[in-house]
């Protein structure tokens, strides 16, 4: 961990209030120090990374100028806050970000007075701001508010929503658009692609240099030119930049400014602080900077595992294992390469799930429409009207967004349209923005889905084709993060008949009914409970909508004791099911729903999170024989 002798400034910074001292060259040295310290600390534990190397001075001109707490600063797509964790006194607890019972990896209001709002989804910030602005006006207070917007999140339509709210109201609002070019992968932010081809474009820079060497040569007069020739440059960069489109909504533009001079921005928030109405700060910024590896992958250094200091290559052990996002990423480029009708869609994601495979191999037929859930939906809905398969590739926890869309633009209208939900369940170090514990109760309740979920790699190549092939209406698969369980893959594609489960175990005291990761899970509680003298049928049940009757009817028959076992909240998911299935048909069985709480679960590794709550195998097989002996059950569920 890092050395406290090899820093000048930045272990006598506790609060904002330490900066707040400092001046001209300190500040420079204390950003210098905050880029080191973080590359030291994250390099041995992992974490998010290069967002926030690329918010370390803007992170240390905020908290110079505005008085926070008091004074607000909210902050979207929290991973760009690392810096501002450091310097509001969390520094020390860096070396726990993401780890279970650490501080969290991104904005949390109970953590820390400074985190005014939490942020794990994009775009939320000037909405949030706009809020507080609204709040402080109704409270007569003199609170600033001030929105850090970024990372790729004014691909977020809720942005632009956002902003025309808070032209029409006029509040006093700072929003600071952090221009990085980046989200996770490059943006796909038209605005912010046309400015760049402008101010790069040849024609542009040969009169700009032709102008420059001209005036060169003239002396005095030469001088006064050049003065002249940059306020010209400046004009034609205040046609060509957002500016524009901000004034338009009602905000006055400052900007484009070097988000890196601490100097200029300190000057600059100075300045725009005590503006009435809305304002817009445009500070353009690199992801990564400071740090060559991250500066040359900016992409690859977005989220790390442990990497080497000096060179940036992690040092995470490999493993034969896929990861079950790069078995569905081949798989729909198989797919896709047999079924000329079949594209792919991503909000923003392409390596995180998978589809940038369809991106190199058939580029025509791969899409991101950008940090914009709702509109990859509705936009899945028309393809699917004209006879195109999309496949919509969306974390689980990100299509939450665009549930609307997912009944009114898809289900209602019944249109073929394929969910691929990479990252269900509990995710680990992400925590509670980014687990994916709703999606079965949320697209369950939904008329004409089907829901899936695989038990291994094997069976979620069979069912995205049998997703593919459906062609009835809308149709989701649900996987896990991380490695799958390496079973073989065969050649070719088989489809699985819609709403049947598969018996792969025999038993005679009670039935476990298990869809997806708690597949395997089941099966090693199982073998916990054979040493017990207790035979567990187990059933993969393979779809969480339709289920399987047939099934649900003869194990119900044969056992008086049902176990399910699902990696998803217990209310409203593929348990609720089960016991609603037996209840409208009068059945008389004793159910125990084994699954995630009522309640938001904190981050850690999934093994952690998994023993806590009591769903690893061992768990389960706990639970499962205090149900058996009767043993503090009630209404379902084993305490």
């Amino acid at each position: 961990m890092p050395n406290k002798n090899d820093y000048k400034l930045l272990f006598d910074i506790n609060s904002p209030d330490d900066i707040k001292k400092l001046e001209g060259q300190d500040l420079k040295q204390l950003c210098s120090e905050i880029r080191q310290y973080m590359v030291d600390v994250i390099s041995q534990i992992g974490g998010h990374f290069g967002g926030g190397l690329g918010t370390v001075e803007l992170t240390v001109a905020l908290h110079k100028v505005f008085n926070t707490p008091y004074d607000q600063i909210v902050w979207d797509t929290g991973h760009q806050a690392y810096p501002h964790k450091i310097v509001t006194g969390r520094r020390d607890a860096l070396k726990t970000i993401r780890q279970f019972k650490g501080i969290s990896g991104f904005l949390k209001r109970s953590e820390s007075p400074y985190d005014s709002f939490g942020a794990g989804h994009a775009s939320t910030s000037i909405s949030a701001a706009l809020g507080m602005a609204v709040a402080s006006d109704i409270l007569k207070e003199n609170r600033k508010v001030v929105a850090v917007i970024g990372d790729g999140a004014m691909t977020g339509g809720m942005a632009y929503e956002a902003m025309n709210n808070s032209g029409l109201l006029k509040k006093n609002l700072i929003v600071v658009l952090n221009d990085n070019q980046m989200s996770i992968a490059p943006n796909v932010w038209q605005i912010s692609k046309y400015f760049n081809e402008m101010i790069s474009h040849p024609e542009y820079n040969r009169f700009k240099g032709a102008i420059w060497d001209l005036t060169g040569k003239l002396d005095y007069f030469g001088d006064r030119l050049r003065k002249v020739a940059a306020r010209i440059e400046q004009g034609i960069k205040a046609i060509l930049t957002p500016g524009m489109l901000f004034e338009a909504l009602g905000f006055r533009y400052f900007g484009p400014i070097n988000g890196h001079n601490i100097t200029q921005l300190v000057r600059l928030f100075e300045h725009v602080k005590d503006l009435n109405g809305p304002i817009l700060v445009h500070v353009l910024t690199e992801k990564g900077k400071g740090y060559k590896p991250a500066e040359n992958h900016s992409q690859r250094l977005h989220a790390a595992t442990p990497f080497d200091k000096l060179t940036g290559v992690s040092l995470k052990k490999g493993t034969s294992l896929p990861s079950y996002t790069s078995v569905f990423g081949n798989a729909l480029v198989e797919i896709a390469k047999s079924n000329d009708k079949v594209v792919g869609i991503t909000a923003a994601m392409p390596d995180g799930t998978g589809l940038d495979k369809l991106q190199a191999e058939i580029p025509e037929r791969y899409y991101d429409v950008g940090i914009a859930e709702e509109h990859a939906v509705t936009f899945a809905a028309g393809l699917a009207t004209r006879g195109i398969i999309p496949v919509v590739a969306i974390y689980s926890t990100f299509l939450q967004r665009a549930f609307d869309q997912i009944i009114h633009d898809v289900a209602l209208q019944d249109l073929h349209v394929v969910f691929a939900l990479d990252r269900a369940g509990l995710v680990g170090a992400d925590g509670p923005t980014h687990h994916g514990t709703f999606d079965l109760s949320y697209l369950r309740m939904i008329p004409n889905i089907v829901i899936m979920a695989p038990k291994d790699e094997a069976e979620l190549r069979n069912m995205l084709y049998t997703a593919v092939n459906y062609k009835k209406g809308p149709i989701a698969l649900r996987y896990p993060r991380g490695n799958a369980l390496g079973v073989e893959l065969k050649e070719g594609f088989e489809e699985i008949e819609i709403g049947k489960s598969e018996r792969i175990k025999s038993g005679n005291d009670l039935a476990l009914l298990a869809v997806g990761s708690m597949v395997d899970y089941a099966s090693k509680a199982a073998n916990i409970l054979a040493r017990q003298g207790i035979e567990a049928e187990i059933v993969n049940m393979r779809f969480i909508k339709p289920l399987d009757e047939e099934m649900l009817l003869e194990v119900a028959a044969k056992f008086d004791k049902i176990v399910t076992l699902e990696e998803n909240s217990l209310v409203g998911g593929f348990g609720s099911g089960v016991i609603e299935f037996y209840n409208d048909r009068h059945v008389k069985v004793d159910v125990l729903r084994v699954g995630l709480p009522d309640e938001f679960v904190e981050h850690g590794s999934q093994k952690e999170l998994h023993q806590m709550l009591g769903i690893d195998p061992e768990g389960i097989a706990q639970k499962v024989a205090a149900f058996l002996k009767n043993k503090n059950y009630k209404n379902g569920v084993v305490a």
